[in-house]
């Protein structure tokens, strides 16, 4: 389900019309999330620490408002739910675009998951699902301790989705970090916004 937002009540009306005219209107951050009781919480459950923080990241998405905006055909539509499309690796070293539905109930999403991720990696299409508007473009870049990122894009293809992508995770002194870029389309959402979803995402990770 969807709602078209009303842009002339929108305390960002002017800064939506301001970055939709931009070749380039996405902006981002790199950050490093303290992933040491997620990382001891997947393993003591015996689940993959993929999925529990990329629902983890799902699931504060989902209390973001700004990250359930999208524009289509110049209005801002807002998504009542966000859905993933992660990059799935593959055994030579390719990877495939999946589509995973949200749950906010982790059981029904890994079901979800582990079948699109089994899908993917037998097959050999880049695309081998369709999402749509309402999706968050995720990628894991396990081999990398990243400290920027930056993305391939098309500029005449419209595109408001966010992407994120995480990369290695490293410990220290008992302390396992990982980092996660964040971009996002500025006519959509600010610095603000963007720091209200790396606190909820951090409350998640932190939760046992």
């Amino acid at each position: 389900m969807t709602q078209i937002l009303d842009l002339n009540t929108w305390s960002r009306k002017d800064h939506f019309h301001f970055f939709s005219q931009f070749e380039e209107p996405f902006f981002g951050v790199t950050i490093h999330i303290d992933c040491t009781i997620a990382y001891a919480s997947a393993k003591a459950k015996g689940i993959s620490f993929f999925l529990h923080y990329l629902h983890k990241s799902l699931q504060a998405a989902n209390d973001i408002p700004s990250f359930r905006y999208r524009i289509v055909e110049d209005q801002v539509w807002i998504f009542d739910q966000v859905n993933a499309s992660p990059t799935i690796d593959r055994p030579d070293g390719s990877f495939g675009f999946s589509f995973m539905d949200y749950h906010e109930d982790f059981s029904e999403f890994k079901i979800i998951a582990e079948k699109e991720m089994e899908t993917v990696r037998k097959g050999t299409s880049l695309f081998p699902a369709s999402s749509g508007d309402c999706v968050i473009h995720y990628s894991a870049l396990p081999w990398i301790d990243f400290t920027s990122m930056s993305h391939a894009r098309s500029f005449t293809f419209a595109d408001s989705n966010p992407k994120i992508s995480f990369g290695k995770m490293t410990e220290s002194e008992g302390k396992r970090t990982m980092p996660v870029s964040i971009h996002v389309h500025h006519a959509l959402m600010d610095g603000y916004h963007v720091g209200q979803f790396i606190e909820r995402f951090q409350e998640l990770l932190n939760e046992a």
